[in-house]
């Protein structure tokens, strides 16, 4: 059996599953709250559908503009 080095192991996989779920994590938070303001305003307040609708798609929009990745300088 191999002797453990610090520092020597190739942890690609692992920094690419961290990053996978962070962006599931991230869009699928935003997909959440966008649908559940449009049924909050939709059943629980006199908005109705379509200001509900109007809402979610606003949420959503605002959400997509804030969390893309913007490139790194390098």
């Amino acid at each position: 059996m191999a002797d453990y080095h610090r520092g020597e192991m190739d942890i690609q996989e692992q920094a690419s599953t961290f990053h996978a779920f962070n962006l599931m994590a991230k869009w699928g938070s935003l997909a959440l709250s966008a649908v559940l303001t449009s049924l909050v305003l939709w059943f629980c307040t006199s908005a109705g559908f379509l200001g509900g609708l109007i809402a979610g798609v606003i949420v959503a929009v605002a959400g997509v503009f804030l969390l893309k990745e913007k490139p790194q300088a390098h």
